[in-house]
């Protein structure tokens, strides 16, 4: 998922206790925590401003498809289809969903939508999303990418 997203097991309300000290889920669903000042999230595998433009193009992509966007990035099994669709499950409101998965060891990426949106984010919306990805992601540049694909694909995606 993106920065500030976190997959869940169900969509139900998390129990009192269940996250760690400083952690919330907001309204959207995403899960939000906060550090103590001083406190390092360790070696993230990229850097503060991409993870804030991929987030920011995740906001803007969905709020102008009205398609709740979500971005996997790590391993999606041997059916990387099957993998994606199992972490669309898990994001909030899945059947309003659209998930880009990239699997980076296997070099593998799908898109996945949720029922509810599936005509709209189709087979010729995920080609031309994952086409507009492939040149960054040839030259290492996954967030790049990533924000290519969301934009093309919130623009291409037939309106309600």
């Amino acid at each position: 998922m993106a920065s500030g997203d976190v997959t869940q097991k169900t969509n139900s309300v998390v129990p009192a206790g269940a996250l760690p000290m400083g952690t919330v889920v907001t309204s959207s669903g995403r899960i939000s925590a906060a550090l103590y000042p001083g406190d390092d999230f360790g070696t993230p595998p990229f850097s503060r401003e991409e993870l804030v433009l991929l987030d920011d193009t995740l906001s803007e992509a969905s709020e102008v498809a009205s398609v709740r966007f979500s971005v996997y990035i790590g391993d999606l099994g041997s059916d990387v289809v099957a993998g994606a669709r199992e972490i669309l499950a898990q994001a909030p409101e899945p059947a309003h969903g659209a998930l880009i998965a990239v699997s980076p060891n296997s070099k593998d990426v799908a898109v996945v939508s949720g029922a509810l949106v599936a005509g709209r984010v189709n087979d010729r919306v995920a080609e031309l999303g994952v086409s507009a990805a492939l040149a960054s992601f040839k030259q290492g540049n996954l967030i790049d990418g990533l924000v290519a694909a969301l934009r093309v694909m919130a623009t291409a995606v037939d309106r309600p």
